[in-house]
């Protein structure tokens, strides 16, 4: 390709993604949606979320880890109860970190 042709390109695709990140900013008002649609959209965080997550801890080069001895796995119990019990984020991922962290380095699971 020539230069001005990846110029084109480049331009063509940030003025695209700038129209559809920004999409939801140009009506003056807010845009009617139905109930159910409002309703499943208040899961959608979460399940990107756990689509994100999930295969991480249970995945490791796009196959199931084969052991129990992995240091997502004590982590990621450890991170729940924390979260369930206290409902803070922050200390969630400081105490998944605290388990997992020993567990890689020191143990080198």
């Amino acid at each position: 390709m020539s230069p001005w042709e990846i110029f084109v390109a480049i331009l063509g695709l940030a003025l695209i993604t700038a129209f559809t990140r920004a999409f939801f900013l140009y009506p003056d008002q807010d845009l009617p949606l139905p109930g159910w649609l409002r309703r499943g959209l208040r899961y959608a965080p979460l399940a990107a979320l756990a689509a994100v997550i999930v295969p991480e801890v249970v995945m490791t080069d796009g196959h199931l880890i084969a052991t129990l001895q992995d240091a997502r796995l004590p982590a990621s119990l450890a991170a729940s109860v924390y979260y369930f019990s206290r409902r803070d984020i922050l200390g969630t991922i400081v105490t998944g970190m605290a388990v997992f962290l020993p567990l890689r380095i020191g143990l080198g699971w």
